[in-house]
């Protein structure tokens, strides 16, 4: 399956790029999709945004499913389905 995931901010600027489809198998979950992304990309989303060895988003950061707080679903356990779209962002953007 794909999602698509868009980076904001501060986040965007550790990915190098604003958006991105990210093939996933059928059932992942939220911590599947964070951990394909810090092993790609390691230092600095691993372990600034996300803490995989922790399965752990940062206190500073937010991730959305689909425009819904991934807290108000299961948090790093939430089921991720084929055309979802995740965001990734720091608490507070400016400018």
């Amino acid at each position: 399956m794909k999602v698509k995931v868009h980076y904001l901010g501060l986040v965007r600027t550790y990915m190098n790029k604003t958006q991105e489809d990210v093939e996933l198998p059928d059932g992942a979950l939220l911590y599947n999709l964070l951990d394909k992304l810090a092993l790609e990309f390691g230092s600095p989303f691993n372990p600034e945004v996300y803490e995989p060895t922790k399965k752990e988003v940062k206190a500073m950061f937010m991730i959305l499913v689909n425009g819904i707080l991934m807290d108000q679903f299961n948090g790093v356990n939430t089921e991720l389905k084929n055309g979802d779209t995740v965001m990734i962002m720091p608490l507070m953007t400016g400018g």
